[in-house]
């Protein structure tokens, strides 16, 4: 059955798939589909006009780190806390996102950033409820080329379907099925904090997201790996790339921060690296910061025991801590025989500049909860080795 409606069109006039469920969702929200859906906005001409679109500075107020420990008025109103697993993962049943109450949200914050991701199934949300939500947990990051809802700068769009129409296409049949493992955004001055992904169409069967837990990944590490890597600031850089007036050529936006950054919410210390936009190490030769990197990369991306994958439902939403987490969606489906891409708005909601670990600033999450390391096992394996 087709899952299209006809004759939809995006803001630069190309034909534009879009699912009835979706088309629903934005015409009872009151969003305007007349003059194109999505909406592309001009493209900076230059590289110093995109890096200057956040370069004031602005003191971010984390709602998790002023909430209630216990959570007691999240949870209590819930129907069912489901942990997806013992890292990291947790679905909340029985509650509408956009009926929290301020309580609510700060709990929810810090629910976050201890279980990195947490999901909402069912919701009757509008991108308008989604963009007053993201406002609560920091500044929504307008990006300067991606598709939006026309109306709502801030509410950005995910859906496969942007690829085609640009002229890309996903080799469904490479061995490699999935998105590279990455965090939103890590090359802005104040990298996003909470993302929320909201999908009102899924594939029938497939189009699964993977999140890695930071946290754990650090408490991988042995502790002179720990010591090593504290004091580095990686260099992340931009998706897209702009033009260098100087030279002509096209450049990235290139950022430094913290290899291991510390959780406002928390206190807890995370692993802040992501092979699609970690490229470098401030003051390391390539090759140098390439061999302490593709560790990191390894031990973030190949441990199963610290990651969850959801299996996506209409209607529901993810909310992560991008300061925390790497993830990675599946392309299992949009072959010939299913052609049904997903779509959804996002939000994501820029926040602090990353904080470093420094005397008495951090502590792994094991430590926090008490949790067996290992460590002197792996010491002692170690040691045999040589």
């Amino acid at each position: 059955m087709p899952i299209a409606v006809a004759n939809n069109t995006d803001s630069k006039g190309r034909p534009f798939q879009l699912a009835r469920s979706t088309k629903e969702r934005l015409e009872s929200a009151g969003i305007d589909l007349s003059q194109g859906y999505p909406f592309y906005p001009e493209k900076p001409n230059d590289i110093v006009t995109a890096s200057a679109i956040r370069k004031t500075e602005w003191a971010h107020k984390e709602p998790g780190a002023r909430a209630d420990k216990e959570k007691k008025a999240l949870l209590s109103a819930a129907k069912e806390v489901i942990h997806l697993s013992p890292h990291l993962g947790t679905e909340i049943v029985g509650l509408q996102l956009s009926e929290l109450s301020d309580q609510q949200k700060d709990e929810l914050g810090l629910l976050i950033a201890e279980r990195t991701v947490v999901f909402f199934r069912d919701q009757n949300l509008t991108p308008q409820d989604q963009l007053k939500l993201g406002k609560y947990y920091g500044v929504p990051e307008v990006h300067p080329t991606a598709a939006r809802v026309p109306g709502l700068p801030g509410v950005t769009i995910i859906t496969d379907e942007i690829a085609k129409v640009n002229g890309l296409e996903v080799d469904y049949k490479s061995p490699f099925g999935t998105q590279k493992w990455h965090t939103d955004l890590t090359h802005e001055p104040q990298p996003p904090g909470v993302t929320h992904l909201h999908l009102d169409h899924v594939p029938g069967v497939g189009g699964d997201t993977l999140w890695a837990s930071g946290y754990a990944a650090y408490d991988k590490l042995s502790p002179a790996f720990q010591k090593l890597i504290e004091p580095l600031e990686g260099l992340y850089r931009s998706a897209h790339s702009y033009t260098d007036p100087e030279t002509g050529k096209q450049k990235p936006i290139i950022n430094a921060h913290p290899l291991v950054r510390v959780n406002p919410s928390t206190g807890w210390k995370a692993l802040f690296v992501n092979s699609r936009y970690t490229v470098g190490i401030k003051g390391f030769q390539h090759s140098e910061a390439q061999a302490i990197l593709r560790k990191l990369f390894q031990v973030y991306e190949q441990n199963t025991d610290i990651q969850v994958r959801f299996k996506w439902s209409p209607r529901t939403s993810a909310l992560w801590d991008n300061r925390i987490s790497i993830h990675s969606a599946v392309y299992d489906y949009l072959d010939e025989q299913t052609n049904e891409p997903r779509h959804g708005t996002r939000v994501s909601s820029l926040a602090e500049r990353p904080i470093p670990v420094g005397p008495n600033v951090g502590v792994s999450r094991r430590e926090a909860l008490g949790l067996p390391t290992g460590r002197v096992w792996e010491l002692q394996r170690d040691e045999q080795n040589y």
